[in-house]
């Protein structure tokens, strides 16, 4: 069966010698000195392994049931759910005022990748719980707060988000849930939506639909979606549990994976619902959450790869399989282990650069969100927000095909469902699709993102680039060479088809659009050379200046020079393909396929 080792030091390497959290000028940073994150991280680290990990392959063989309208999880969930509300993990992040701890989003992503790498299917019910919570915080009145945040921020009560249908994913301006507004201000929600993650289950004494819907005589199209709060049970006035609410679970969806959560058909018969912020503003209210939502997915694509690779390590240490070409290196056995190959040794190291690169590139982006709720800092909101697609869409994409690799690394047994592996892959799989398939990600980068606040946040992504080359540049010639040249490189490449599009763009949108996923991967790859020049160039200070862990450092060094030297290239292969433009993509007729 599958292990889970929590990352804690790597963990504590990008927050503290890298990112130097406890020095940024952000409210609630100056708490975080490594003594103190360290005992967050061992126990997150204690928990996920010992109790979260060992279900996740319970949670894939069971999946969940839905008997006589109740959903029932898989064996062991409810009993792990407990010790996690126990423990306050599901508030790490959330504002003490609604019993939290109040601690800085940087935190809770942190600790988020340990539960989701652990067990990705059951972190989805605090999860999305944290989405739903986190709009109520932004949209809702103070009563509606008073009302729900307490028992959600605890996990008492769990959280969705309802937003597809039958005939809509993307365009939601298509769906046709309606919203009856009633004399005391409620309103009847009826309707259908598909694929609600955690929409049923028997883990929480109630569940808080937050639902999109038109209603009567509103705008068509987007124009016209709000967003409401429809509770399994309706609340009393005291707080307490009242009647059962017109809102039922219809099926559970049979997936490729994350078996373990319920993910659902809704039914809307005339449920009472609350209106969340202002009508025909729901999608406003949706976007308020959706960077730290994506930031979230991204991670899960990291987190999946992350323990894909740990277990595939294992296994090419383990496994005896034929001779090293340059000579036996277990002489005293059959055979030489898996690892002494180049071409397992290529596949581990794609995997260990990405998953140690994306940490960093996740973490740095859970910063800018601190900064911009807790400072108020508008550039860091506008950087946050234009690589927010890259962190989602790159992250899971590759995360997905990491997965794939490690898998490979077990030959015929990774196809054997008894080792486990072929779960990483499908529960990873899913990453790409929800929260914005990765394909809607890389049109909202190019045709959104890089022209926002007139390119200003491109442009100060461009100058983070230049200033660590001009302030690192000439101080050891092979960081130059190792380092900064290839990092150059790629941010001249990047560059390079941004001048594309503008050029281009304008005389023919399709030019920029067949070019959009090759641009959102060549950014995720500049945005990894970047964390690894950093952190390349920290681990070098750190062993120039003696460091103890000598081993640690230079194993840094090592991987980073592995991205640099074969991945970071991979950004001149995505700018000839930009350049190529739209025709040879767009040349057959529909009829042609």
């Amino acid at each position: 069966m599958p292990t889970y080792t929590a990352p804690t030091k790597d963990m504590q390497f990008i927050l503290h010698d890298v990112l130097k959290v406890s020095e940024a000028q952000i409210p609630g940073y100056e708490d975080l000195e490594a003594d103190f994150t360290s005992a967050i991280l061992e126990e997150a680290g204690k928990l996920t392994q010992e109790v979260v990990a060992p279900l996740n392959i319970v949670g894939d063989k069971e999946g969940c049931r839905l008997e006589n309208g109740i959903v029932y999880t898989p064996t062991g969930f409810k009993e792990a759910f407990d010790q996690v509300r126990a423990g306050g993990w599901t508030g790490l992040d959330m504002p003490e005022q609604y019993g939290g701890q109040g601690m800085p989003y940087v935190m809770g992503t942190a600790v988020g990748e340990y539960f989701s790498a652990a067990n990705q299917a059951f972190t989805m019910y605090q999860g999305l719980t944290h989405g739903a919570a986190s709009a109520i915080l932004a949209h809702g009145t103070d009563a509606q707060k008073d009302t729900y945040l307490p028992k959600m921020v605890s996990c008492d009560w769990t959280g969705t988000m309802n937003l597809t249908e039958p005939h809509c994913g993307t365009d939601l301006g298509l769906m046709r849930t309606k919203a009856a507004p009633q004399e005391d201000g409620t309103y009847k929600i009826t309707g259908q939506k598909i694929f609600i993650s955690a929409g049923e289950h028997n883990m929480a004494d109630n569940i808080i639909h937050l639902v999109l819907a038109k209603i009567e005589g509103g705008p068509e199209g987007i124009a016209g979606v709000s967003l409401f709060i429809v509770p399994k049970f309706l609340v009393n006035e005291d707080g307490s549990l009242g009647e059962r609410n017109g809102v039922a679970v219809g099926s559970i969806e049979e997936k490729m994976g994350i078996h373990g959560n319920s993910t659902c058909v809704m039914n809307y018969d005339e449920a009472t619902g609350y209106l969340l912020g202002t009508e025909h503003k729901g999608m406003r209210a949706m976007f308020t959450m959706m960077n730290e939502a994506r930031l979230g997915v991204g991670m899960q694509g990291l987190a999946q790869a992350d323990v894909a690779y740990q277990n595939a390590v294992a296994y090419a240490k383990d496994r005896l399989q034929g001779r090293a070409v340059t000579g036996a290196e277990a002489p005293d056995k059959p055979a030489d282990p898996l690892i002494v190959h180049p071409d397992i040794r290529r596949s581990l190291m794609d995997q260990k650069s990405f998953a140690e690169g994306a940490r960093a590139f996740i973490l740095w982006g859970a910063t800018m969100i601190d900064a911009a709720h807790r400072s108020e800092d508008k550039d860091a909101d506008g950087l946050v927000s234009l690589l927010t697609p890259v962190i989602k869409g790159f992250l899971t994409d590759v995360g997905y095909d990491m997965t794939i690799k490690a898998q490979q690394v077990y030959g015929g047994h990774g196809y054997i469902e008894e080792w486990g592996m072929s779960q990483f892959s499908r529960d990873a799989r899913i990453a790409m699709i929800y929260e914005g398939a990765n394909g809607v990600q890389a049109l909202d980068l190019v045709g959104r993102k890089l022209a926002a606040d007139g390119g200003k946040h491109v442009v100060a992504f461009f100058d983070l680039v230049k200033s660590f080359i001009k302030d690192h540049a000439g101080q050891d010639e092979a960081f130059d060479k190792e380092f900064l040249d290839p990092l150059k490189a790629a941010s001249k490449d990047l560059q390079q088809a941004g001048m594309y599009f503008m050029q281009n763009g304008m005389k023919n949108p399709n030019h920029a659009l067949a070019g959009s996923n090759d641009f959102m991967h060549m950014f995720g790859h500049v945005c990894l050379g970047l964390m690894w020049a950093r952190m390349g160039w920290t681990a070098k200070q750190a062993l120039d200046g003696g460091a103890s862990d000598k081993e640690f450092y230079e194993s840094k060094l090592a991987t980073g020079r592995y991205y640099m030297a074969r991945q970071l290239p991979a950004t001149a292969l995505h700018l000839a393909r930009i350049q190529s433009g739209a025709d040879t993509v767009m040349a057959l007729t529909a009829d042609q396929f």
